[in-house]
This record gives structure tokens, C-alpha cells and sequence, in this order.
């Protein structure tokens, strides 16, 4: 039965991926957001007829990841700049440690003589990054490192053959690196060039001005940037100058429910557009694509200074979410990736305490060590959740566990849910644990006497409703409520959108272990 449905899943996962990313000339227009789920400070490059977009996900790993387009609508996952980008307590989650919020942020794509460049910072590592491959899809990422942290760059290869990044918060600066993009070039140029540059948008700060992307369009180079003006929004902002070094001209170029971070791409028929991310709520910062056109040598970006819900571009479907996320019946051939690209760990992995192997046709995972917190615990596999509504599902057996686990799901942020079973006193119970205040509580438990349980999480993003509800089965087929519901919030120690996770915890003694035989995700919340 369990490979029948993997079967048909893989049938209608592939039928929906050929569909999406087929343009025709009579289908439907392509709506905003272009993806309902957490893809936040995309950075986009276009090579020949293909589009490749890089996205942030911070603490989580693999990271830095890299989607495709042939139509800026429809993305699918393809690789990861890097498995981890650090090796310290911090991302590894020891001794009360870990880098929410941190990890790696913005980062900037490039094509340059053969090689793809992605590059990135950290305060987790203390540098800043540059990863390279000559095939963006299926090559082998080299990378080098380099201090300073250069926050928010963007990296730039200039038509006299130097590189740059301009970068900065508030100040924006420029500095010239070494022809291999492997440091600061020695002796180079390495300056201030637009003081206060949220200015053109408002006296007093709120945001200073971040997130850098630059662009050279007819003799001119652009720079775009993020800034906040106090009581107002997100708010994109352009300077313009005809020397990389200024003096910059700037000016107000969207302010449109908050939409903003982010740059401009041009197709090969010579379009352009404009991509930025939405702040929305717990879900997280979804991207949005707008129509853009230069007049006056300035960019223009929208239409009438809006954002348009439907765009003109024709689309026979919209992939959506389903490039990036995946159910997953944890079945696996000898040749098969251990895990597909939509899986990320929370936090560096330790690798020898999960498997695909121990139980063939499972994922286990082991307790390894004890953790006080759910938030803590190292091996923590998630997928994004998604708007405006998605569910997760799972089944785990729980015979390999010890007193003192936990095993199940979890609505992961700072203001956390799970769902799933505990044993205590050799006996296993179903228990809710609402952890949105400052100290979880466990809401629900009742007796489990049989050797697993399926659990489910529902997530309700629709105008910010951000709740989500729990529910348990003890035969699949019918679902009951358990706990309350969590009033999920975006907060930024986390910084990031609520994720589904597959988790396991220890709290007495290591050792034990679970295993889950599925993950499906659904796009609809159906009567339980």
C-alpha cells in the first residue's frame, strides 16, 4: 500500500511540475504572491532563457538555496550553496546555544565568465562567504571565506574587469576585493559612498537602509535598497550614479503594503520586473513579482505605484509552493539522494543520529543527547509551512523510545507547538504542548496503548489569522483535536516563518528512538 501511494504521489508531483513550468499562450495570468511561503531577500540572475534565484533560510542547513525558473513564476529547489556554513556551538545548538535569527542572511547571485557566484555573510561564522560552481544544478560549490562581515552586500563584476561589494546599513559603502573574489583587494578601494541613504525617504530613521542589490543599466549604476521610516512601511528606495564610486542621486520607488528588498531582472525579449518579499505575519516574507520600465533613466517599478495582484504573464499553472516543498514516504532506492532538496535540519545535523537505513522505509531518528527544550534539539528535520492554508501529517512508532522522550511534530518558531507522544513511568501518553509563553505547557494527554500514532498540524494563514491547530489518529483514517490552538507570531529571534519538523527529544537519558513512516503536506485544511 505505502508504495502504491508513493507511486501515484511521484506521478502527480511530476505531472504538476511539467504543467507549471509550460507557458501557453492561452493559459491563466500568474497572481501575486508567487510563492505563499517564507522565501525572503531573493537575489535573482538570469542566464540565457534561465533564471536562478537565491533566497535566505539562516540557521537552517543545507543553506543558501538555489531555485530555477523559465518564466520568473514558477521556482523549483535545485541546490544548496553549502551543507553547513559553520562549526561551532552556536549552530550546532550545545550548551543552551544556537543561531536563531542568525546563520546566513541576504545574499547576492551572479554569472561571470563561466563560473556562478553566491555570495553571503554571517555573524555566526564572522565572515563573509563566496561559493562558486560551474553548474549551478548539479556541480560540486567551492567557497571562500574572508573577513570583515560585509552585511547586506551585493557583489558586483564591473565592465573594467573589477569586483566589488557594496554593502552597509544605514551608510552604504563600496569595497574592491581581489580579482578571485577571495578578500579585500589590497590597497583597494574601500569607502563610503552614500551617507544616511534611507534619507530620500524620511529625515528620522527607523530601518537604515539595507539589503543592497546593483544593477548597470545605460551607463548608470543603480543601487536598490530596503528602509523603514518610522510609523510608515517597507519602503524600496534607488541611487542612481554614472561612476560605481558616486556621488548618488536617490529617490522613493515603491511604498505599497510593505513590499520591498530586492531588485530587478530582465527577460530575453528585454521585459523587466522587479522582485521584493511582503512581511505576512507568521507565514513569513513571500515574494512578489511586479511589471517594471525605465523613464528618465529611473526605474519605475509597478503599475501606478501598486503592486498588481494579477500580472500579465500567461501561465497553463502556477507552480506555487509545490517547487519547494514535498510530501515524503521516506522510501529510498540504493541510488537515491538520502534526503530531497524541501528537507532542511534545524541547525547543523549531527549525521550518525538519523537514518533512512536502519528501518527501510522510515526515517529515525535517535536521541543522542539530552536537551531541556524542544527548541534545542539538534536533530529537527523541517519543511516550510505555507498560505493560505497547509498541513503536515505523520505516523511514528514509538516502541524504541525511553522514559523521558518526546517524539512527533512541531510548529517551529520562538512561539512553538507540538504534537505527539511522551513516555514517562514506561507508559506513552498523546500530549499537546503549547510553548507560546514564556514556559510550555502541555495542554492535552491521554493514554496511547497501541505502537505508534498518526499526528497532524494545520496551519490557517489566511489574513493573518495565524493559527494552527493539532490533531492526532489512531487509525488514519479518523482525526480528533487535541490541546488548543497556537496563535502563532512571527518574532525576530527567530526571524524566519513557522516550519513543519519531524523531532525527536530526550530529556532523561540518550539512546532512544523513533520512526516516521510518512510526511505529507496538504494546501487545504479538511473537516477532521
Amino acid at each position: 500500500m505505502k508504495q502504491l501511494f508513493q507511486s501515484l504521489l511521484s506521478f502527480f508531483i511530476l505531472l504538476a511540475l511539467f504543467s507549471g513550468t509550460t507557458l501557453a499562450g492561452d493559459g491563466t495570468k500568474a497572481t501575486n504572491p508567487i510563492i505563499w511561503a517564507d522565501v525572503p531577500d531573493a537575489a535573482m540572475v538570469r542566464v540565457g532563457d534561465t533564471y536562478y534565484m537565491s533566497s535566505t533560510t539562516m540557521h537552517m542547513s543545507p543553506g543558501l538555496p538555489i531555485m530555477k525558473s523559465k518564466d520568473l513564476v514558477n521556482w523549483k529547489l535545485v541546490s544548496y550553496a553549502y551543507d553547513t556554513l559553520a562549526n561551532n556551538e552556536k549552530i550546532r545548538l550545545e550548551n543552551g546555544n544556537n543561531a536563531y535569527g542568525a546563520g546566513s542572511w541576504a545574499s547576492s547571485i551572479r554569472f561571470h565568465n563561466g563560473l556562478y557566484y553566491v555570495s553571503t555573510f554571517s555573524a555566526t561564522s564572522g565572515k563573509t562567504h563566496v561559493f562558486t560552481t560551474d553548474n549551478i544544478e548539479k556541480g560540486e560549490w567551492k567557497e571562500k571565506s574572508f573577513e570583515p562581515v560585509l552585511h547586506d552586500h551585493t557583489l558586483f563584476f564591473d565592465d573594467n574587469g573589477k569586483v566589488y561589494m557594496i554593502y552597509g546599513a544605514g551608510d552604504i559603502r563600496i569595497a574592491e576585493l581581489t580579482a578571485e573574489v577571495s578578500g579585500l583587494k589590497e590597497n583597494g578601494i574601500n569607502k563610503e559612498i552614500i551617507p544616511n541613504a534611507s534619507r530620500v525617504a524620511s529625515e528620522k530613521v527607523g530601518l537604515p537602509a539595507e539589503g543592497s542589490q546593483m544593477v548597470k543599466h545605460n551607463g548608470y549604476y543603480y543601487l536598490f535598497n530596503i528602509t523603514w521610516p518610522p510609523n510608515d512601511m517597507r519602503t524600496v528606495i534607488v541611487h542612481r550614479a554614472k561612476e560605481i564610486t558616486g556621488p548618488y542621486e536617490g529617490k522613493v520607488v515603491l511604498r505599497d503594503r510593505g513590499i520591498a528588498q530586492g531588485s530587478i531582472i530582465d527577460t530575453p525579449q528585454g521585459e523587466c520586473y522587479a522582485y521584493m518579499f511582503r512581511d505576512y505575519g507568521a507565514v513569513g516574507r513571500i515574494p512578489y513579482l511586479m511589471p517594471m520600465k525605465w523613464e528618465n533613466d529611473w526605474p519605475v517599478l509597478g503599475v501606478n505605484g501598486t503592486v498588481p495582484d494579477t500580472l500579465d504573464i500567461n501561465t497553463a499553472e502556477q507552480l506555487g509552493v509545490w517547487g519547494i516543498v514535498a510530501s515524503d514516504e521516506f522510501n529510498r532506492m540504493p541510488d537515491d539522494d538520502p534526503l530531497p532538496l524541501c528537507w532542511q535540519w534545524n541547525h547543523n545535523p549531527d549525521n550518525r543520529y538519523w537514518s533512512l537505513s536502519d528501518s527501510p522505509g522510515y526515517l529515525r531518528l535517535t536521541c543522542g543527547r539530552i536537551d531541556k527544550s524542544l527548541l534545542q534539539v539538534r536533530n529537527t528535520l523541517t519543511q516550510r509551512t505555507f498560505g493560505p492554508v497547509s498541513a503536515a501529517s505523520t505516523f511514528v512508532e514509538v516502541n524504541g523510545m525511553k522514559n523521558g522522550d518526546y517524539a512527533g511534530m512541531i510548529a517551529l518558531q520562538k512561539k512553538y507547538a507540538f504534537v505527539g507522544v511522551k513516555k514517562e513511568n514506561n507508559q506513552q501518553t498523546i500530549v499537546m504542548i503549547n510553548g507560546e509563553g514564556e514556559e510550555p505547557l502541555e495542554i492535552a494527554s491521554l493514554p496511547l496503548n497501541q505502537n505508534g500514532v498518526h499526528l497532524k498540524i494545520a496551519c490557517d494563514f489566511t489574513r493573518r489569522t495565524d493559527k494552527a491547530s493539532f490533531f492526532y489518529s489512531l487509525d488514519g483514517v479518523s482525526w480528533t483535536a487535541i490541546g488548543n490552538n497556537l496563535q502563532m507570531a512571527y518574532t525576530l529571534p527567530h526571524f524566519m516563518g513557522y516550519r513543519f519538523g519531524l523531532t525527536y527529544c530526550a530529556t532523561k537519558e540518550a539512546g532512544g528512538f523513533a520512526d516516521f513512516d510518512y510526511y505529507r503536506i496538504e494546501d487545504r485544511i479538511s473537516d477532521q
